[in-house]
């Protein structure tokens, strides 16, 4: 059976991965020993992808890093101001109770 060129760039990436069944993983390879063009497109997957822009990432990175670093600190301020408020309204409730309701503690 004569399986077309795009099945089997789309099969390709699995079998580099090594993570195809066995028959799609022979399939490829009876493939690949007629065709140059898909071997050599398999062979261009060893290669290292070279990265563009490194530095902007690398400055994106960092702002991210900054801004993580604001909300942590931003959510832990609110949770101890949360929790400082709660403190004092339960204070404020249990005084009241105390003074008004006449609900002596023993």
């Amino acid at each position: 059976m004569r399986v077309s060129c795009e099945v089997i760039k789309d099969l390709l990436p699995l079998c580099h991965d090594g993570v195809c069944s066995n028959d799609s993983k022979a399939m490829v390879e009876e493939h690949l020993a007629e065709c140059e063009n898909c071997k050599a497109e398999l062979q261009a997957m060893d290669e290292i992808i070279p990265m563009r822009n490194t530095g902007q990432n690398l400055r994106e990175a960092e702002s991210i890093k900054q801004l993580s670093k604001k909300w942590r600190k931003g959510m832990l301020k609110s949770f101890l101001k949360g929790a400082l408020i709660t403190v004092a309204a339960l204070v404020v409730l249990a005084l009241i109770f105390y003074l008004f309701m006449d609900v002596r503690l023993t």
